[in-house]
């Protein structure tokens, strides 16, 4: 049976218990920074009523409401059945009591439900038994069935393929990627955005959970999900097979300095990457939740991830091999910072690596296509 997936027209509720303000609500922000279907509300009890826009900073016209029961009532009365998507990204993955009893609301009245959590909604035989006939509940995190072993097959495309790679987990590389995305849309350019994560794959419906995969087969899941953006089975009508002029942006998943985290080297080795985007948070030193593991200076940074995707690659073609991806740019989170302070924060961090530095999300992304376009592969 083919696994559900969230259309992009499907009306969502987005459970966000205690997440509207924080990052552990970043999978819901990011669906409502980019999603571009409808979202007809924001459940979270702890800002019920407030202004979206005063609380997150993101201009869209949604009312927060205090439970899934007051949501109902805004459902249109559509063919579209609507989705309960949970928001949360909580330490763990594990699904919070309160936000459970939303989802039997939900559920109860026949909506689907959609969750990246590490707890399977479909697995809780109570939430199971609620999903009434016609609606589906979907855990974004389950491994896809007959991986390969990655074999580096990516680096014979003949697309470009900008991989996203960040000093720290949640600094911001699925968002460079959207707005790189977005960016690519007003400019008319073919670029095609995978994701690698649980908001990632809500937004765009396309790629790989990939911290669902066991280690083995981690390379070869994202390998799968490069070569099936660059050839779609069924593709989007201005789609078809990705040439030289394609755009392939994967999004990154957490960083080689962090010492819990092991996602970035399968990331580099699926997708064989052309080019690499270095994500920063703007002034942070050390690991967000272990300050005690320092920050290497980030040409440090750069100088170890460009020789590190440099090893275990094969030519794409025995005449014209690609040559060793380059970190392009950095994409310099300033989203703390006021105006002038960010000015200051990218001026300084391009003076000190000697790359282009903007912040795609405060800038747009139309300054970094200017830098990549710019710059050929060598």
């Amino acid at each position: 049976m083919e696994a559900p997936m969230l259309g992009p027209d499907d009306p969502v509720v987005l459970l966000l218990h205690g997440g509207l303000d924080n990052l552990g609500g970043k999978t819901g922000l990011a669906m409502l920074r980019y999603r571009r279907g409808p979202i007809v509300a924001v459940i979270d009890p702890a800002h019920a009523g407030a202004d979206l826009e005063t609380v997150t900073g993101i201009a869209r016209p949604v009312p927060v409401l205090a439970s899934m029961q007051a949501a109902l009532a805004l459902l249109p009365a559509s063919a579209a059945r609507p989705v309960a998507v949970v928001g949360l990204a909580p330490s763990g993955g594990r699904l919070p009591g309160a936000l459970r009893a939303d989802l039997l609301v939900a559920l109860g009245a026949g909506c689907s439900a959609a969750s990246g959590l590490h707890t399977r909604l479909g697995d809780d035989p109570e939430l199971a038994a609620s999903c009434r006939e016609g609606a589906w509940i979907w855990d974004l995190r389950q491994e896809p069935a007959d991986l390969p072993v990655a074999s580096g097959r990516a680096a014979s495309l003949p697309c470009r393929r900008l991989l996203a790679v960040g000093t720290d987990m949640a600094v911001g590389k699925m968002s460079a990627c959207l707005e790189l995305l977005a960016a690519a849309g007003r400019r008319g350019l073919d670029a095609r955005f995978i994701g690698t994560g649980q908001a990632g794959l809500l937004i765009s419906g396309q790629g790989v959970a990939l911290d669902a995969v066991r280690v083995d087969y981690a390379a070869g899941a994202v390998e799968q999900a490069v070569l099936a953006a660059a050839d779609p089975a069924e593709p989007p009508v201005s789609a078809g097979p990705a040439g030289p002029h394609t755009w392939l942006l994967v999004e990154g998943q957490g960083s080689l300095c962090h010492p819990g985290s092991t996602a970035t080297l399968p990331l580099i080795r699926g997708s064989q990457p052309t080019d690499l985007l270095l994500v920063h948070r703007a002034g942070q030193t050390s690991i967000r939740n272990h300050p005690d593991v320092a920050l290497p200076p980030l040409t440090a940074v750069i100088d170890a991830v460009e020789r590190l995707a440099a090893l275990g690659r094969p030519a794409a073609a025995a005449s014209a091999p690609t040559p060793p991806p380059r970190v392009r740019a950095i994409a310099l989170n300033t989203a703390h910072l006021d105006g002038a302070a960010a000015q200051q924060a990218l001026a300084a961090t391009a003076a000190s690596t000697g790359l282009p530095c903007l912040d795609p999300v405060r800038q747009g992304g139309e300054g970094l296509w200017e830098v990549l376009l710019a710059r050929g592969m060598g």
